[in-house]
């Protein structure tokens, strides 16, 4: 299975909803990767505010940082550079990790509403 790391600009949290406004690129992207955590597939996320040492020791990702900060976000694919200074979309996150896009759809069940008929409507 491949392996996607993700390298994040300087900020506050990858979800984007503590900020002044919500980012909704980055509600997206935390959400994918929660769905993809759901269905076993693991994505390296890493924020240059809480984690420059990996930004450090990753030589490309490095070498990359030289032209600017504004390569980020940078994801890597089984150690490549596929996308830079953008977040991959869905069907880019699919195609990346080859994948069915249905994986990037929830698989938590619905809850119970309490009652024993199917659906939860009786």
């Amino acid at each position: 299975m491949a392996k996607m790391i993700i390298f994040d600009p300087a900020m506050c949290c990858a979800t984007g909803v503590c900020g002044p406004s919500i980012d909704p690129e980055l509600l997206r992207v935390s959400t994918v990767i929660n769905n993809l955590t759901k269905n076993g597939i693991a994505v390296e996320r890493h924020n240059l505010t809480n984690n420059p040492q990996i930004f450090v020791e990753n030589q490309t990702v490095n070498q990359l940082l030289k032209e600017g900060v504004e390569v980020l976000p940078v994801t890597m694919v089984d150690g490549k550079v596929v996308k830079t200074k953008a977040y991959p979309t869905n069907e880019e996150f699919a195609e990346f990790l080859n994948i069915p896009e249905d994986y990037l759809n929830s698989t938590t069940e619905p809850e119970s509403k309490g009652c024993c008929c199917e659906g939860g409507c009786c």
